[in-house]
């Protein structure tokens, strides 16, 4: 049955979806509605009320009004207009005049509203007071200018999922009585709260991701970096996608000159189309990392073009175009040197064993899907670091669609713990590294069907039948003696009370529990998470795929998926690591004479100045990316580069003439689900029926299918008395070398240790101390920094700095253990 709607706005017929805001109904159908606060994506806050329609008669609100089928609905009677005015002017009042110097003239909501709604006159009138600005991290708070539209409070809670953001009481006069019985009912109790509020900061909450900067309507929220630099209207808008994460999410480098004195292009900063796409803080703030070479180095290129002939291996990571991998493979099939990819070997690998299980070479789901699930888990995955945006998403799915969700990993994460209600929308499972294994099995023998004959097997000899005593409510029917009081005449009244009784009952336990540092009060907890849930997203990540066993791990997931009604996201740990591992032969090590493409080695080739060939930053380059999403996604050139390019030395080794890099857009594999479609004919925008136009959807194809995976068997980490546990990660929107040098990160840069609380007063470290750090028969001496969000005698060690080799402490593994000692 069509779930489809018809529906009339201005005279006009159209479909919606049923339960569908009759706001998103109208803007899907290019029917104007003027709206401040609401944001698509999030839940309506009702805090500029300009978006009054009229619905069947009925005066409504259409931000939180739902679509039914036969409404009949205006947006603009007499009455309305009268409100939207009067909320105008409200705005408008003591609102600062100060338009020529303010970041967001030129894109201001409320200049756009008010010349909208013809607002020439001001009616209302009351005593302003001091409200002084406040710097909060990477921005800073106007509250003169702040309309108090809650967009800010809003976008934080809903999709971030920090709720660093809060409206908070202020000082001020009450209005003037009269008002309420003179003006608009709307506009007065709109203004009378605005003339109550503004907004307060959780410092230790916030991630610094800007997006309250991005959906800001006025100029009450700005980047400190970015304010007083340049109007709005002079900057130039570059479409691109997030170099730095597998998100790839839609953003624009705004540019124009640096000076009077130089014409060059610069990048004053990244904003995004709040409305349909989420940016973490790598990607808003980490965006002039371009390589500014000078010119082409004739001497170094032939160099560069030699020693690709003799090489015996090619080491590159995925912080690389789908254009650029292509080139790497055809020079490889021609001068038969090894392409080597630790990052996407590991995910090729976990990838070709989940297609064993599955019967498709890729993964169900997507970060979309996520968003519109009410039942998520992630499972290995440092979602705060590793991919915010699918943090973003899995918070979502709980605050927006009333969902569930379980977070296993073995870093317990304050940030993490903010997302939903613990307990109730949310459980938090802090498992022993290794263990992974065992909390893949428990997702299969609790949602499992049918499952094949072995794993059932398995997953039975791990069952036992347990007692537990649980309280029981019984009605029992009880005799009491009343006595009148008047007549002192005593009668039987018989009354029904309830009572609380113990009982003991027979449960089935698994085993699993136990390794995943569980017990049964989790198989409660889950009954009561998945009352009324329906659609079910798993999220797994990198831990997974470096882990020992990382192909029996994937064929675990592969099986999830067929048996089970979970769809399945494997968040590859690079921007374009599925691309890379979809278009590239690869092995994970080198040998003989190397060349390095962003990456140490004999002959290195360089985006960062600092290698025997200058190369162009990502933001400097034409090209595709391959999503977590499974779409080819372009990016744009942002900032000229006037050096070689790779393209130049694969016409040179290629013996070819291919004038851009581009042109390979359209020759990417069709047999790994490329298109055949040229690069400037792919979309890339939304539309405003919340559609992303954006390149295009890799094709999948099935393949054979097994049912077999190997029991459980890795024991834990074992710890000597002076070990600590170590996770190779990242500081959030810290991602790589590039994100490093971004003049906003590298001014307050911290790389090295961080450790929990616990962990940094138990090795006696303070603010500014350095500590050795012994494993893997390396010692390195590092910076150390306390990390208060995570909890436990963990630390993690931060990889992103290309001269620091951080990762040799690790195995593939993302744990490991090590002898920490204060410096």
């Amino acid at each position: 049955m069509s779930d489809l709607i018809t529906l009339t706005i201005d005279g006009k017929s159209v479909q919606a979806k049923e339960g569908e805001y009759i706001l998103n109904v109208a803007r899907a159908n290019d029917i104007f509605i003027p709206a401040v606060c609401y944001l698509t994506r999030c839940s309506p806050t009702l805090a500029c009320r300009l978006c009054l329609v009229e619905a069947d008669g009925k005066q409504v609100y259409s931000c939180n009004t739902k679509a039914k089928e036969g409404m009949e609905i205006s947006t603009n009677t007499p009455n309305i207009a009268k409100e939207r005015r009067a909320i105008m002017e409200v705005y408008d009042v003591n609102h600062p005049l100060q338009c020529g110097v303010c970041d967001q003239s030129g894109e201001c909501e409320l200049q756009n509203y008010s010349l909208y709604m013809k607002v020439d006159s001001q009616s209302y009138t009351t005593k302003d007071v001091h409200r002084p600005a406040a710097v909060w991290g990477v921005m800073k708070y106007d509250p003169g200018l702040c309309i108090v539209c809650e967009k800010c409070v809003t976008v934080c809670k809903d999709m971030i999922g920090s709720s660093a953001l809060s409206t908070v009481k202020r000082g001020a006069d009450a209005l003037d009585k009269t008002f309420k019985t003179s003006m608009p009912k709307d506009a007065y109790a709109m203004w009378n709260k605005l003339n109550k509020s503004l907004i307060g900061f959780d410092e230790d909450a916030c991630t610094d991701c800007g997006e309250c900067i991005s959906v800001c309507p006025v100029g009450a929220l700005v980047s400190t970096d970015f304010q007083y630099k340049s109007n709005a209207w002079e900057l130039n808008r570059v479409p691109a996608a997030n170099p730095h994460s597998a998100d790839c999410a839609f953003m624009y480098y705004e540019t124009k000159h640096e000076s009077l004195e130089n014409a060059e292009p610069k990048i004053y900063r990244v904003t995004n189309e709040a409305h349909y796409s989420t940016l973490n803080g790598a990607a808003r703030f980490a965006y002039d990392f371009e390589n500014r070479v000078q010119g082409k180095d004739e001497e170094a290129f032939k160099n560069a073009v030699e020693a690709f002939k003799k090489a015996d291996s090619i080491k590159f990571n995925s912080f690389i175009t789908n254009e650029e991998a292509l080139i790497l493979q055809k020079i490889s099939e021609k001068t038969g040197a090894k392409l080597v990819n630790k990052d996407a070997f590991n995910y090729k690998k976990f990838l070709n064993a989940y297609s064993l299980t599955s019967g498709s070479n890729l993964y169900s789901s997507t970060l979309k899907e996520v968003h519109n699930s009410n039942f998520v888990i992630s499972v290995g995955s440092y979602l705060k670091s590793d991919l915010p945006n699918a943090r973003y998403a899995l918070n979502n799915s709980v605050v927006i669609n009333k969902g569930s969700a379980i977070y296993f990993h073995p870093i317990s994460d304050s940030v993490m713990e903010k997302i939903g209600k613990k307990g109730k929308t949310t459980e938090f499972i802090q498992y022993e590294p290794l263990k992974e294994e065992y909390v893949l099995y428990f997702i299969l023998d609790k949602f499992g069907k049918d499952l094949p004959e072995n794993i059932q097997e398995y997953l039975n000899s791990l069952k036992e039948t347990r007692v537990k005593t649980v309280t029981e409510i019984v009605k029992e029917t009880v005799v009491e003696t009343v006595k009148d009081e008047e007549s002192g005449e005593e009668k039987e009244v018989k009354k029904v009370v309830s009572k609380k009784v113990p009982k003991e009952v027979e449960f089935e336990y698994t085993k699993l529990l136990d390794e995943i540092g569980a017990d049964e009060k989790l198989l409660d907890t889950l009954e009561a998470l998945l009352a009324k849930k329906d659609k079910f997203s798993l999220m797994v990540g990198e831990d997974l795929y470096t882990h020992p066993k990382s192909e029996n791990l994937g064929k675990l997931c592969g099986l999830i998926d067929k048996y089970t009604d979970f769809d399945i996201v494997i968040i590859p740990s690079q921007t374009n690591t599925l691309g890379v591992s979809l278009i590239c032969d690869i092995t994970d090590e080198h040998s003989g004479f190397c060349v390095g493409y962003n990456e140490k080695a004999d002959f290195q080739l360089s985006a960062l100045g600092d290698g025997d060939l200058d190369m162009p930053a990502l933001n400097q380059q034409e090209g595709t990316f391959t999503n977590v999403d499974k779409k080819v996604i372009p990016t744009n050139v942002a900032i000229g580069y006037k050096g070689y390019v790779l393209n130049d030395i694969a016409n040179a080794v290629l013996e070819d003439d291919i004038e851009y890099t581009i042109e390979y857009t359209e020759k990417l594999p069709l047999n790994a689900g490329f298109k055949e479609i040229e690069f400037d004919k792919l979309p890339n925008y939304f539309g405003n029926d919340r559609i992303e136009y954006r390149g295009y959807d890799l094709s999948s194809k099935s393949s054979d299918v097994i049912t077999e995976a190997e029991p459980a068997s890795l024991e834990k980490i074992e710890l000597l008395e002076n070990e600590t546990l170590i996770y190779r990660a990242n500081p959030i929107n810290q991602f790589n070398e590039f994100t490093a040098i971004a003049h906003e990160f590298a001014k307050d840069l911290e790389s090295g240790l961080f450790a929990s609380k616990e962990l940094f007063e138990k090795l006696g470290l303070e603010k500014g101390n350095k500590v050795k750090v012994f494993s893997k028969e390396l010692e390195l001496e590092l910076n150390a920094y306390c990390d208060e969000q995570i909890a436990g005698e963990v630390a993690y060690i931060s990889t992103f700095q290309k001269d620091l080799d951080t990762k040799a402490l690790f195995d593939e593994y993302r744990f490991s253990k090590a002898v920490i000692k204060k410096a």
